[in-house]
């Protein structure tokens, strides 16, 4: 296994997500102890320390299993990450009895990293907003060592993240966000990198297969990839690409059974960075993976005739993502934050943007189809 240096700490660059954990009969919420704690034994005699959980991972059933699990080892044997479900806006006022209950579920007197869950667009107001006191709460308990590392995850876009780290910033020392090879771009997951380069702020990894997604290629591009690294497969490339950038310390993967576990721990055991040459044809890869899409560039041309006022770059960003993957949470969470009257149902179908976009695109179509997908 390959460890990251993290201050005083060596972490296994794999860390053990435990989101996607084996379940019985298909039911997300009834988790297979047993097929999940053979996981879990077989993961730390080969090498991973980290372990990641969250209060409302498999209907809050997570939390107990990776507690009963990791209970028998020693406690200094092993590192444990959890999360304040800032996702439901309901939670913000409770964070300490979340807190306290999530010790009780995970059966430990102090959570070795903690962070402030899915900062996005729809809670970005409500984590900053004082009256919660859910930062002064989270720093007392890192004062009282019941945190010891204090960071955040972020699904919002880039502004998202600013707000926060300009808030909080100083005190965060680490950050969980979506990157991978097709994210790179397609999320501007680079620019976000970049941003926590500039506050010296280490990335931990979540999607680093986007669900899965990257683990499958087409033929085609599957073959540019093997010409190439003949020995490789094709989920490790995603790995690869994650083991080049300088930031990342920790890959967090949600495995789901042990054939994926056993996968992933046997690239972890050696570092084979993408050079620049394979660095190249992966980006080429996702870059193809991505036609189809609607090729906005936000130059915001249609913004400035659009007699709504609609912030029609970042639907058509909502609405790409939405379509390559098949609907998921980002886009319906993102427009949760978006006032009525900006939404894509506010489209009157004026084609005026149409008339000044450069890349010709049926924008009054696309806001009509999005609407339409998004409510239904």
């Amino acid at each position: 296994m390959i460890y990251q240096n993290f201050q005083d700490l060596q972490l296994s660059a794999l860390g053990f997500g435990a989101m996607r954990l084996p379940v019985v009969d298909g039911d997300d919420a009834q988790i297979d102890f047993a097929a999940a704690e053979e996981m879990i034994d077989y993961a730390k005699e080969h090498g991973i320390n980290y372990f990641d959980t969250a209060w409302g991972y498999h209907g809050g059933n997570s939390e107990l299993v990776v507690g009963k699990a990791l209970g028998k080892y020693p406690r200094e044997s092993f590192y444990l990450a959890t999360k304040f479900p800032g996702y439901d806006l309901s939670n913000m006022p409770k964070v300490k009895e979340i807190f306290e209950k999530q010790l009780e579920k995970c059966g430990v007197d102090y959570f070795d990293f903690y962070l402030f869950h899915n900062v996005c667009e729809m809670n970005i107001d409500a984590y900053l907003d004082e009256k919660y006191g859910i930062y002064e709460y989270l720093m007392e308990q890192k004062k009282n060592g019941r945190i010891k590392h204090l960071g955040f995850s972020a699904h919002g876009d880039y502004d998202v993240m600013k707000r926060f780290l300009e808030a909080y910033g100083a005190d965060m020392e680490f950050c969980q966000i979506q990157l991978n090879y097709l994210d790179w771009s397609f999320q501007d997951a680079k620019a976000k990198v970049e941003l926590l380069d500039s506050y010296n702020i280490p990335v931990w990894v979540m999607e680093p297969l986007r669900g899965g997604r990257l683990s499958r290629l087409s033929e085609e591009n599957a073959e540019k990839l093997k010409a190439l690294r003949p020995e490789e497969t094709i989920p490790a490339w995603a790995f690869r690409f994650l083991q080049a950038l300088p930031s990342v310390k920790v890959v967090l993967s949600g495995m789901s059974n042990m054939e994926q576990l056993k996968e992933n721990i046997g690239t972890f055991e050696s570092d084979k960075a993408l050079n620049k040459e394979e660095m190249d044809a992966l980006l080429s890869v996702a870059g193809g993976m991505l036609n189809g899409l609607l090729p906005c560039t936000a130059c915001r041309y249609c913004v400035s005739h659009c007699p709504k006022g609609i912030d029609i770059p970042r639907l058509l960003e909502l609405y790409n993502e939405h379509e390559f993957t098949g609907g998921g949470f980002i886009a319906p969470m993102a427009l949760m934050a978006v006032p009525e009257e900006k939404q894509p149902s506010a489209c009157v179908g004026c084609r005026s943007c149409e008339k000044v976009c450069p890349q010709q695109i049926k924008i009054s179509e696309a806001m009509s189809t999005f609407a339409a997908k998004v409510k239904g």
